[in-house]
């Protein structure tokens, strides 16, 4: 990241991930960027013209930063559905307490921020894709449990795997991380693989 328009891209970005785990879901506004990001407004809009571009990039450098793509190697690269379904349980149930902080604030936004809405929702249907692609995995190899279509198995995993039920089940209930994991893991197994004869 040698050019200054880069360098300067990524301190801002690095100022909204700040920001957005400082706020706690409060308001954080572009101004309030630019002055943590030691830039302009100005210069600010133009490397993301929208709020809704420089929260979806901020997602997607948190993403770089955590190194999300290679967690999911292993998924990408299993050799069966039930080796996928496992990676990518594993992976992403691991990976939610390293990006809480800022799901947490998209979250509380969301309900009243149209770009922290979007920016959630483009994070959730990625991830998302993951889960459906672990499920047709399993259906590819007769295993996907003959009471769900693909659909409906996709919709289940997203929804073990929310961040939402992460937060109650470690955060309310006071589960520990390994035992969330290993928990997780083997519910997506019961619910979605075929029942053994």
């Amino acid at each position: 990241m040698s050019s200054p328009i880069s360098e300067t891209k990524v301190r801002i970005l690095q100022a909204c991930l700040k920001l957005l785990v400082a706020s706690e879901g409060k308001d954080v506004r572009m101004s309030d960027i630019a002055k943590e990001a030691g830039v302009s407004r100005q210069a600010l809009y133009l490397h993301f013209a929208t709020r809704v571009d420089l929260l979806i990039a901020t997602t997607l450098y948190l993403d770089e930063v955590k190194g999300s793509d290679d967690r999911l190697v292993p998924s990408r690269t299993a050799t069966s559905g039930l080796e996928r379904l496992d990676a990518f349980v594993e992976a992403w149930a691991n990976y939610i307490p390293e990006v809480y902080p800022v799901g947490k604030a998209l979250l509380v936004m969301k309900d009243t921020d149209e770009a922290a809405a979007t920016a959630w929702n483009k994070r959730m249907q990625d991830m998302r894709e993951g889960c459906e692609a672990a499920v047709l995995a399993l259906k590819k190899d007769g295993q996907l449990n003959t009471n769900l279509n693909e659909d409906k198995a996709t919709d289940i995993l997203w929804t073990l795997l929310s961040i939402r039920n992460w937060e109650q089940l470690t955060r309310d209930c006071g589960w520990s991380q390994a035992e969330y994991a290993k928990t997780l893991k083997a519910l997506a197994r019961k619910i979605l693989l075929n029942e053994s004869p």
